[in-house]
């Protein structure tokens, strides 16, 4: 396997930092931005580079969530979909698209968030379970998943399943880690039984969950 570009390994490292350390929109949004542009820097070079493309289409998602933007919006689902059309079994893919259709339709609301973006439940729980499916022993893919479901439906079994898988799973990277200690938090909150708390919990620990809207 080819080794990943430092620049856009780079990336990754600006977007996870500032995923779960930015304090307000305008410091999430000069990370975005700084990703973008490492990002760019390497499609200039491989326009097929998967990693650079993953990343652009995660700091595009971003920051359609920090400024609202339906454009934003609509072109990282594009970007998402075109990357797990090419490779249907990468996970990374499917969590982004999966959280892009949750994340619009919990902001949004069912209705509104089809008709002014193409947001779908359906189709963003099945690319979860398609990222769990093929994610392997990490906590970042039930994480994830579980924060989604929860944050919609504290009472959802499957969220609290995948909370559990989480609360187990390897943390090779430091988004693992944040997704196995946000699953154990979250967990002890569905256990202290408080639906609106959970549903709190739940949001504040996705990535930029942090930040007010």
């Amino acid at each position: 396997m080819a080794a990943v570009p430092a620049a856009a390994e780079s990336a990754r490292d600006v977007l996870t930092q500032a995923s779960f350390g930015a304090r307000s929109k305008q410091a999430a949004l000069q990370s975005i931005g700084e990703a973008e542009r490492l990002s760019a820097a390497v499609l200039s070079r491989a326009p097929d580079d998967r990693e650079a493309l993953l990343m652009q289409a995660t700091a595009r998602s971003y920051r359609a969530k920090m400024n609202g933007s339906r454009a934003d919006a609509i072109a990282a689902r594009k970007m998402f979909e075109a990357l797990a059309a090419r490779t249907p079994r990468d996970p990374e893919p499917q969590l982004g698209l999966g959280a892009w259709h949750m994340g619009a339709v919990f902001k949004l609301g069912g209705m509104i968030g089809r008709a002014a973006l193409g947001a779908q439940k359906s189709a963003g729980l099945a690319a979860l379970d398609r990222a769990v499916a093929t994610g392997g022993d990490r906590a970042i893919y039930p994480g994830v998943s579980a924060l989604l479901r929860l944050e919609q439906d504290a009472s959802d079994p499957k969220g609290r399943a995948l909370a559990e898988q989480a609360a187990r799973a390897a943390t090779p990277t430091l988004f693992d880690r944040s997704m196995r200690k946000a699953a154990a938090m979250v967990l002890g909150s569905i256990q202290a039984g408080n639906a609106a708390a959970t549903r709190t919990l739940a949001a504040r620990l996705l990535p930029f969950g942090q930040i007010p809207d």
